[in-house]
């Protein structure tokens, strides 16, 4: 790689605001060897043996959660999970004692999610041993699923500079559009956003690289990727677009606006989907869809960060 000075260890993931591109090349690369592990008889490697990873989860996850712990075990690391429902933090204990509570037990990664934003900035400051990993805090960011969307472009399409990619939907309520539209620039990928004018953040138009739309056929037309965004109805204000049938018909993808990209376009969404309203059903499960695929990529880029982050690297093993 010629890049043997980057190092991510002990460095807390928060967003990817905080990456060089070499760094996330570093991850995207490293994860290509975590996902040969995955696909062996045998998933188990000690490259994080004697390591202690706890997830810390305020606001509910199957894909994230499962796959950092899936992949702390995968690389011989004893993994604990936290959840606020049957936890201390039932009775009212503060984010800050929870840190420091399970920095006390020695934890060396705490895997956090949470519902406000800068929480995980926060805890980064509150502990001193434990590296922080943000597993998404509010509508601030989500990195961990902005390296396993460019890790499975480049999977696909072997390079990410000059790629256009559409992020459609709700990208103003949106962490992984967030951390998506960071990622994706620092690698020269053109990024073209569409959605109502309500859920759209207007001064993203004024970033190079970014182009914002109002209608999604104009930001769809030649994509080489479409990233549909899930409908965030949990934590929206009504009003924001008419009823969701003209949501589906103004702003979903169908086949008719899939024809708009590239031949090849792959389809990608964080899960879990609104199946009929942001995408119909045969686009999520058609053969231009890559959403199975991202959940099996982001096992291999959470092996990834946890390995960069806890060993620099050192002793994976991956090849043996």
């Amino acid at each position: 790689m010629g890049k043997s000075n980057v190092s991510l260890r002990g460095k807390h993931i928060l967003g990817l605001e905080d990456f060089t591109p070499d760094e996330i090349e570093m991850v995207l690369l490293t994860a290509r060897e975590m996902k040969n592990i995955i696909h062996r008889d045998i998933k188990k490697v000690p490259a994080l043996r004697g390591k202690s990873i706890v997830t810390l989860f305020y606001e509910p996850s199957t894909r994230t959660r499962s796959s950092f712990e899936t992949a702390g075990k995968y690389l011989g690391a004893d993994v604990v999970n936290i959840t606020a429902g049957t936890s201390s933090i039932v009775k009212g204990e503060s984010l800050r004692d929870t840190l420091l509570t399970v920095e006390a037990m020695g934890f060396d990664a705490i895997v956090m999610r949470h519902k406000e934003e800068g929480a995980a900035a926060y805890a980064a400051k509150v502990v001193s041993h434990p590296v922080i990993v943000n597993a998404g805090d509010g509508a601030h960011a989500h990195p961990s699923q902005g390296l396993l969307n460019l890790f499975t472009l480049l999977d696909h399409k072997g390079h990410l500079k000059g790629l256009k990619v559409a992020i459609i939907g709700d990208i103003l309520y949106s962490r992984v559009a967030r951390s998506d539209i960071q990622g994706m620039r620092k690698m020269g990928i053109e990024v073209h956003l569409a959605g109502p004018r309500t859920l759209l953040p207007r001064f993203l138009a004024e970033e190079p690289g970014i182009f914002v739309h109002d209608r999604i056929e104009e930001a769809i037309e030649g994509a080489d990727a479409i990233n549909v965004l899930r409908i965030q109805l949990e934590r929206q204000k009504a009003g924001l677009f008419p009823s969701r049938r003209e949501y589906a018909r103004i702003f979903g993808l169908n086949q008719e606006r899939l024809k708009l990209a590239k031949p090849d376009a792959l389809v990608l969404h964080p899960g879990p989907m609104n199946k009929g309203l942001e995408i119909s059903p045969d686009i999520a499960y058609g053969n231009q869809s890559v959403i199975q695929e991202l959940v099996e990529n982001g096992v291999a880029i959470r092996m990834a960060l946890l390995t960069l982050i806890l060993t620099g690297g050192k002793n994976r093993e991956a090849d043996h």
